[in-house]
């Protein structure tokens, strides 16, 4: 991954007003001094590209078949790696993991054409104590699949990582952040 791709997004960040100050409520529950919105990162156009270069160059490093993750976070996350991995070939399929599984139509958990046995980099905008990376890793597992990485936009500090490092994986992260809301760009 790129250091200088992230430097950008940092400025990004700031520039969109992804990072925001105050008093919120986090889905973790937690409260925070600050919040991250990654959807204004990864649904503007440059914000996405670099998202997405950062997110192919660590699949295709991991020998990842598949990117995918949590909706609503991943989203657009997964949109633009899959697109990119188009157009520099060889694609990944991509895939979105339900808060819970449908209860019509197909009555699917996981929307996309993933496949047992794939090998695949789960992905959110965000972990704080990475309950959402877990859910969708969980899901993937289930579905046969082996999760041979996690990353996210902004790594929080606040438990994710050690629970995830609890669980064998190192998270790779873009940004982070101490408590305090100071964001910095992750080398390497």
């Amino acid at each position: 991954m790129s250091s200088l791709r992230r430097a950008r997004l940092l400025e990004l960040a700031k520039a969109r007003g992804a990072l925001k100050f105050g008093k919120f409520l986090l889905s973790s529950g937690q409260f925070s001094n600050y919040y991250f919105d990654g959807r204004l990162l990864s649904l503007d156009p440059e914000g996405a590209h670099i998202i997405g270069q950062e997110l192919l160059a660590l699949a295709r490093a991991l020998g990842a078949q598949a990117v995918g993750g949590p909706t609503l976070g991943a989203d657009p996350m997964v949109g633009a790696t899959v697109a990119l991995s188009h157009l520099e070939g060889p694609p990944l399929a991509g895939f979105l993991v339900r808060n819970e599984a449908k209860g019509h139509g197909t009555q699917r958990l996981i929307e996309g054409p993933l496949l047992a046995g794939m090998r695949v980099l789960v992905v959110d905008d965000a972990c704080t104590t990475a309950g959402s990376l877990l859910r969708a890793m969980a899901a993937a597992e289930a579905a046969g699949c082996q999760v041979v990485g996690v990353a996210c936009v902004l790594d929080r500090h606040q438990g994710g990582t050690e629970a995830l490092r609890g669980r064998g994986y190192t998270l790779k992260a873009m940004l982070e952040a101490s408590p305090d809301g100071q964001v910095r760009v992750v080398e390497g």
